[in-house]
Parts: C-alpha cells; structure tokens; sequence
C-alpha cells in the first residue's frame, strides 16, 4: 500500500509542475526576475502549496495519526541557524542561475535532456559534496 501511495503522490506532483510550468525553466526565471520582464504566474502555484500545507496541518491537530502512516513527520527543528540561511541561500542562487529546482531538474532529464544532463550531475556533484562535508565535520 505505501509503494501506491508513494507512487500516485509522485505522479500527482509531476503532472501538478508539468501543469504548473514549473518544468519550464524560462516561466521560472521570468517569475524570480522581479525588475525585468516579471511573469507572476507561479504565485499561483506558492499560494495552492502553502494553502495544501496548511490544510495538512489542520489535519494534523484533528487526527492523532495520518491515514496510511503510523505517526505524522513534522519537523523538529524550529531554529534559524548558518546551516539553513547557507542551504537556502545556495539552493535559490542555483534555481535562480539555471530555473531548475530538484522536481523539475529531474523532468528535465526526458523534457531537455542537453539541459537536463548538467543540472542532475550538478544536484548530485553538490549532494555528494554535502554528504562529505557532513562526515568530515560531525563523525
């Protein structure tokens, strides 16, 4: 059961960006370019996310467990450290740079493969790089 589920999730989440043009970098990029030529379409897309997530926690303090889960995955950390205003920081100049975040990045893998290609083995050369300097710094 948790296989199908996993898998209508994802397949909702990429007919959702492929709906959404999330998958079209130029849409991205037209979205975060504040002062040239701003495309404010995918504010529509942050509002129906936020609005989701909200609905997700409203479900939360009504439920004592989700459906098909044994115990809700909220996170736990609730500080605002140099790990995260870095992480984040780096993860919007990269989407800002190439329009791709990690969904799309991927879709792009069958959409613009000659894109597609260098963004992946970008993701995964930084995932490394972060697992590395994880183990150096905290084992």
């Amino acid at each position: 059961m948790n296989a199908i589920i996993t898998l209508l999730s994802g397949l909702l989440f990429g007919i959702g960006l492929a709906f959404s043009e999330m998958t079209n970098p130029a849409v991205v990029i037209g979205f975060l370019d504040l002062f040239g030529d701003w495309n404010p379409s995918l504010l529509i897309v942050m509002v129906s996310a936020i609005s989701i997530g909200m609905l997700g926690y409203a479900i939360k303090k009504k439920q004592a467990k989700p459906l098909f889960a044994n115990d809700w995955q909220i996170p736990t950390l609730k500080q605002i450290d140099s790990k995260l205003l870095i992480g984040s920081t780096l993860f919007g100049i990269g989407w800002g740079l190439s329009g791709y975040c990690p969904g799309p990045g991927l879709t792009s893998l069958i959409n613009n493969p000659s894109e597609g290609v260098y963004f992946v083995l970008a993701l995964l050369f930084g995932s490394g790089l972060h697992q590395l300097q994880t183990k150096v710094t905290f084992k």
